[in-house]
């Protein structure tokens, strides 16, 4: 998922990802898929990725391929369905 390291290895093998989704927003994901951050910038996102590799011991890699979001960037719309009826 990564070609460019950015710092040493984890002994424990938990890498944070740095890298963009396909619509173009900054991502930051763990290989364990249970911590991901958004960002403005690259700056601001490598900044973040570089202080939760501190908390978890872990690695910092910039994607070479697009992330796909945890949690999706679509509104929340309304389901109409979802509304009580008069009666």
């Amino acid at each position: 998922m990564s070609s460019e390291p950015i710092s040493e290895p984890d002994p424990t093998g938990l890498v944070i990802y740095v890298g963009q989704d396909r619509a173009g927003h900054w991502l930051v994901q763990d290989s364990r898929r249970t911590l991901e951050g958004r960002f403005i910038s690259y700056g601001a996102a490598l900044s973040y990725a570089h202080a939760e590799r501190d908390i978890y011991h872990a690695s910092v890699e910039i994607a070479d391929v697009p992330l796909t979001p945890l949690v999706s960037f679509a509104p929340v719309g309304r389901d109409e369905r979802a509304l009580p009826r008069a009666a």
